[in-house]
């Protein structure tokens, strides 16, 4: 008779392998690269609205909104995406900065020419100031 070696069991995660987790998931920081977070969606609505604020009027407040939401969300999540958020706020208080004083303008001239129409101040106003 031969004499065998003792038998002795594996260890629990195998010969190099780190030990299964309940559910047959690998452990956190098993040599997986981590999942890219991305760029916030929020951050860009935020920047396209600001941007898009020159045609309609609720873009810039919109795009304020949403730039608030996205820092929001990426400081919970670790987006990517602030500068955009950040971009989005500030040209949409601009474009709403312009916009009340084109409004304090027009209701000025309007104001010190009664016998015009104020929708015609309104438009005379505005066509002068994107003639230029």
């Amino acid at each position: 008779m031969t004499e065998q070696p003792p038998s002795y069991p594996p260890p629990p995660g195998g010969y190099g392998y780190p030990a299964p987790q309940p559910g047959g998931y690998p452990p956190p920081g098993s040599g997986y690269p981590p999942q890219s977070a991305g760029t916030n969606g929020m951050a860009i609505a935020s920047l396209v609205s600001s941007l898009l604020g020159w045609i309609c009027a609720i873009g810039p407040i919109l795009g304020i909104i949403f730039g608030f939401v996205a820092l929001s969300q990426i400081k919970k999540t670790g987006q990517s995406g602030r500068g955009m958020a950040l971009a989005g706020i500030i040209i949409g208080f601009v474009v709403v900065a312009i916009m009340v004083v084109y409004l304090i303008i027009v209701i000025m001239v309007a104001a010190t020419h009664p016998d015009t129409n104020a929708a015609g101040v309104l438009i005379t106003v505005g066509q002068q100031a994107f003639a230029r």
